[in-house]
């Protein structure tokens, strides 16, 4: 290929990715930028790309007005419980899946996928049936098992396909050295294996973190919302409470942006491990 078609070539993928992040940030921006707008600025027919004049009225408004520091305490609650326990199975079950032989394993796997391909609407009403008999209807618990069961299957494989990547040998040097099955695992492999599990607990997080369907279902008092139920209290009858909804966007993104930032580099890890095989 010529040097030419090569500059060409690089030319174009530099356009399309500065139009790809055009199109992935714009929004956030557009949110950010609402949020410090007044509401008549906010409803002018020519938009501005820059508030005329900044104000944090609707981030006060937002906390003032509506119940939102609440919500955000459920939701860390919700999301730190749930990501754990999903973060303890899906290392345990992914250890004895790369590790162990035994029956129906590949059943167990097969299972596994095939309920990431279910909808999850077709499963609400038996869930909020049985809820409902165990008394857990408008209760935080309610979220934490709905959450857990839903990211446990693609969590634990992916688990399963990191620990496929470390050694066995690496456990044995560790059974000579004096070390039992536990402590093996402990010591060795876990550390090793902590890419893997940043990004497996990264997962589980944004997903509780961000979800609406279960929140709004099997919640219905409003002092046990999670904060995409609780953004609804800004969508009225006629009307839509823009600039307080973006403010309040804007403080939900705040956590999971700083726990990107902190995790970041073993994210990218984590995510490239087991990609290719040698």
């Amino acid at each position: 290929m010529s040097k030419t078609k090569r500059r060409l070539l690089r030319g174009i993928e530099f356009v399309l990715s500065i139009i790809f992040l055009f199109c992935t940030l714009f929004p956030f921006y557009w949110m950010l930028v609402t949020s410090l707008k007044n509401r008549l600025e906010i409803h002018a027919k020519v938009p501005t790309f820059w508030p005329k004049n900044i104000t944090f009225e609707n981030y006060i408004n937002a906390f003032s007005q509506t119940r939102f520091d609440i919500f955000i305490k459920n939701s860390l609650i919700v999301t730190v419980v749930s990501s754990l326990m999903v973060l303890i199975v899906s290392v345990l079950g992914g250890y004895a899946l790369a590790r162990y032989k035994f029956r129906g394993k590949n059943v167990i796997l097969v299972l596994f996928l095939a309920s990431q391909m279910v909808p999850m609407i077709t499963a609400i009403i038996p869930m909020f049936i049985l809820y409902s008999r165990l008394g857990l209807i408008d209760r935080l618990a309610s979220l934490v098992v709905s959450y857990t069961v839903s990211n446990i299957p693609f969590c634990l494989i992916t688990m399963s396909s990191f620990f496929k990547r470390i050694p066995v040998s690496l456990e044995e040097a560790a059974l000579i050295d004096g070390c039992n099955s536990f402590q093996s695992v402990v010591r060795i492999v876990l550390p090793t294996m902590l890419p893997g599990i940043m990004a497996v607990f990264v997962f589980a997080f944004t997903g509780a973190w961000n979800e609406l369907f279960y929140s709004i279902m099997m919640i219905s008092n409003e002092s046990r919302r999670t904060i995409p139920a609780g953004l609804m209290n800004f969508v009225q009858k006629y009307d839509i409470d823009w600039g307080q909804m973006t403010a309040a966007g804007v403080v939900t993104l705040i956590p999971v942006t700083v726990m990107f930032f902190m995790v970041e580099k073993y994210i990218v890890a984590g995510l490239t491990q087991g990609a290719v095989k040698e």
